[in-house]
């Protein structure tokens, strides 16, 4: 019976080829493994990974003051006021609440305080007349209260009276003068139409030259614009007259009834200042308290009418000066200069490589030698490249993320005149 025997011993060459090629397999693994940094040993706990130093990074920026550039402006309320006067002058340092500037309404808030001050002072007489029981006292200061508001309504009808007698008798002025003005060129009209008329016969008889008869046509033209235009101007004199008299004299009534009825008032009071009653203390206490109210919020519009320094600085700009009204950027520009800021503008692909508490090194072409500072803010957030080199082909739509710098007190000291300096 033929069978493949089990038994069969292989051949010689055989087992010596799968010897070969088993130790190139473990020769291949252990290079391998080797290279990879396995090793059979346990891994020293001493060793430490190599720490690599990041390349530079260069960049463009512009140097500005700790805490940026502040605008010390007005406050909304005065936005509209004039400078009446300027304490400090270009590169003065100043401090934190210092006068700056005085607006031009600080005299007559200034005048509202004392007539605030005034009116606390009459409160309180009249609380403790009140609470004293002093029937006497109490009439005769009720009957200064009536004195001085038909004195105050006597002096305001007075001006008011006075505002339009000087409205009437300017538009009088006005309107004779526009008048003889009208007339004048009414009769001029006249010479130069008759003129032009004598002219045409003369030109269709031969006797005058084109041009002659054209400029006598445009003699009587011009002169009867002219007398258009003194009819319009007249017309407008009388309207604007008239609307500022009836307004003059629509404020004299309101005046006049505000005043009589504050003043019947204050008769009434004194009529009733007789009898002391529980009510009229509490009633005298209210008026105390809105007087000081009054005179509190005097105190605090005057206050907003001498302009302070919000914080320590120098004066690096001055855009209002006395006798202007307020520029739209403020009245001054003020920086912290003694500890100044460079602001580098990094290419977002190198930001990964900025770290707090780096070294930089700041150069600029107003200042000599090198300046020298510390990473001390990255950006958070991704914006669009403010400042250029101005090279030929530069890319003007770079991102980039800015980075503080802040300056040695020896560099700040150094360019703290140079604010928005471009610096690379």
């Amino acid at each position: 019976m033929n069978s493949l025997s089990l038994n069969r011993k292989p051949k010689p060459w055989l087992v010596g080829t799968l010897i070969a090629a088993v130790a190139m397999t473990g020769g291949v693994v252990y290079i391998g493994l080797t290279q990879s940094g396995w090793s059979g040993a346990s891994p020293s706990t001493d060793t430490q990974p190599e720490q690599k130093e990041l390349p530079s990074v260069s960049a463009l920026g512009r140097l500005e003051p700790s805490g940026e550039i502040i605008q010390v402006a007005a406050p909304l309320s005065l936005d509209g006021d004039r400078l009446q006067e300027l304490r400090v002058e270009l590169g003065d340092m100043v401090q934190k609440g210092q006068p700056i500037a005085v607006l031009d309404s600080w005299d007559s808030l200034q005048d509202e305080v004392v007539a605030a001050k005034l009116q606390v002072q009459m409160a309180e007489a009249k609380l403790a007349q009140v609470k004293a029981g002093a029937k006497s006292g109490a009439i005769a200061a009720q009957e200064a209260t009536v004195i001085q508001q038909s004195a105050n309504l006597a002096g305001q009808l007075r001006v008011q009276k006075e505002a339009i007698a000087r409205l009437e008798a300017q538009y009088e002025g006005d309107r004779t003068a526009q008048t003889a003005a009208v007339n004048r060129l009414s009769a001029e009209l006249k010479t130069a139409e008759a003129e032009w008329a004598r002219y045409q016969n003369l030109f269709a008889k031969g006797a005058v030259s084109e041009s002659t008869f054209d400029n006598k046509k445009l003699a009587a033209d011009t002169t009867r614009q002219a007398l258009q235009e003194s009819k319009a101007v007249l017309a407008r004199t009388r309207a604007t007259a008239q609307r500022q008299i009836q307004e003059a004299k629509a404020e004299l009534a309101r005046l006049e009834s505000t005043g009589q009825a504050q003043i019947s008032a204050a008769r009434s009071t004194l009529d009733e200042v007789a009898e002391v009653r529980p009510v009229d203390i509490q009633m005298a206490q209210v008026e105390l308290n809105t007087a000081q109210a009054n005179l509190v919020k005097a105190n605090n519009d005057l206050d907003k009418a001498i302009i302070k320094a919000p914080r320590t600085g120098q004066i690096l700009e001055v855009y209002t000066r006395p006798g202007e009204q307020m520029s739209s950027n403020g009245i001054v520009a003020l920086g912290e200069t003694r500890k100044m800021l460079a602001i580098a503008e990094i290419y977002q692909s190198d930001i990964s490589r900025v770290r707090l508490g780096q070294t930089a090194t700041i150069t600029g072409q107003a200042f000599e030698g090198k300046l020298e500072g510390k990473v001390v803010e990255i950006g958070r957030q991704i914006s669009q490249q403010s400042v250029f080199s101005g090279q030929p082909g530069e890319n003007l739509d770079r991102r980039v993320v800015e980075v503080k710098v802040a300056l040695s007190p020896k560099d700040s000291q150094q360019v703290s005149n140079l604010s928005n300096l471009q610096v690379q």
